[in-house]
């Protein structure tokens, strides 16, 4: 079943992404960016499942969904972790 929320979710995730890739200038200016936008498109994914997973395979769809959940949580942690470690790193210099 297609909720109003999760809809609502994607296109604003889909339209953050249209934001992020017309200013990829900026945003490769950031510690590690690779990552960070690996934990994003994770998330997307995840939003991509929930609205996918009304329609077929839900067990499944489901299951993926709550994987880039996890998947984005733990990238962005180590994001969050290599970012806060490279300032100390530098402070000590």
């Amino acid at each position: 079943m297609l909720q109003e929320n999760e809809v609502v979710m994607l296109l604003l995730g889909v339209g953050n992404l249209i934001f992020i890739a017309l200013n990829r200038t900026h945003v490769k200016r950031i510690n590690a960016w690779l990552i960070l936008l690996s934990s994003y498109f994770l998330l997307l994914a995840g939003w991509m499942f929930t609205i996918l997973e009304g329609f077929f395979l839900e067990d499944l769809l489901n299951l993926l969904e709550h994987a880039c959940y996890l998947g984005s949580a733990i990238v962005l942690t180590y994001w969050c972790w290599k970012t806060v470690n490279r300032r100390q790193t530098e402070d000590r210099t």
